[in-house]
């Protein structure tokens, strides 16, 4: 397999997410992709089946396990697709349903952009939300009241939990193996940590040990299911453009730039940039 290496949600290969990509893998096992995920070791490598014109199907690894969707890798196979094929719109075949993708290019930069399956969240229980707490070390005394915590989804499940301040949300210290294990038991995919800036603007961590990371730099799926969350609690008054910053406490910096409609799935855009060389793994928070 070939597998090119971009990061999406930055122009800057020092920022944003990095994710692998493998343009055709047609006949390649389960088994195959998940050792190559684990060898490329970043929190995603997305894997394409072309099907015909404009349709593809895409399958997503981290190194430990395969994840239904990927907002980071899907707009990183988005614009490897467009070096290749050229700008467009085509659709993604995910485990978690279609998903549309267009690209473009402005002054020789391409940026992509996917809407996402229709978001939807539900309360938390009681019990998952102590257990919770206590895996990421808050108290309520943490949590921004006028954000309800939920469990939020837009192609995989994130719990949302808004901080109450910038500086508890910088303060990233959890307890790696209980967080792991309520997370595999509920079928959550990242923790969506936000700090709300204004109206807008948002800031966004994202633990990620289903898949082996402490911390996912730029998580474009939870910040579609964080688009979905804040329309269906009334949040924001859709149609709304909302900037999510993420990856400034790590050290990778990305801007997502999330459209939230009045019905439907939630765009998520954002420009990227292509590594000459495979990144170093320490930087992304990557557990050997």
């Amino acid at each position: 397999m070939q597998i090119e290496r971009y990061t999406a949600f930055s122009a800057d290969p020092q920022g944003g997410n990095p994710a692998g990509v493998v343009l055709d893998a047609t006949g390649v096992g389960d088994a195959e992709m998940l050792a190559a995920a684990a060898r490329v070791g970043y929190s995603e490598t997305a894997f394409l089946i072309p099907r015909g014109p404009g349709e593809l199907d895409v399958r997503y690894f981290s190194p430990l396990a395969e994840v239904p969707f990927c907002g980071h890798a899907t707009i990183a196979a988005a614009v490897a697709h467009t070096h290749t094929n050229g700008p467009g719109t085509f659709r993604l075949s995910t485990k978690a349903g279609p998903v549309e993708v267009s690209t473009e290019i402005h002054d020789g930069q391409v940026t992509a952009t996917l809407v996402s399956v229709e978001p939807r969240s539900v309360e938390i229980a009681d019990d998952d939300l102590e257990a919770l707490l206590a895996a990421l070390r808050w108290d309520a005394a943490d949590l921004d009241p006028a954000l309800p915590v939920r469990v939020a989804y837009a192609g995989a499940w994130h719990p949302v939990i808004a901080a109450a301040t910038r500086a508890r949300l910088a303060d990233l210290d959890y307890d790696f193996d209980l967080l792991a294990g309520l997370m595999a038991a509920r079928d959550w995919t990242t923790i969506e940590l936000v700090w709300r800036e204004s109206g807008t603007v948002f800031h966004a961590r994202d633990p990620f040990p289903p898949g082996g990371v402490v911390e996912d730099p730029v998580t474009g799926a939870a910040a579609a299911a964080l688009g979905g969350y804040l329309r269906e609690l009334r949040l924001v008054e859709p149609p709304a453009t909302l900037t999510v910053h993420q990856g400034e406490d790590m050290g990778r910096p990305g801007v997502i730039t999330l459209g939230v409609p009045v019905t439907g799935g939630i765009s998520v855009s954002g420009p990227r940039s292509r590594f000459p060389t495979p990144a170093d793994r320490c930087g992304q928070g990557w557990i050997p």
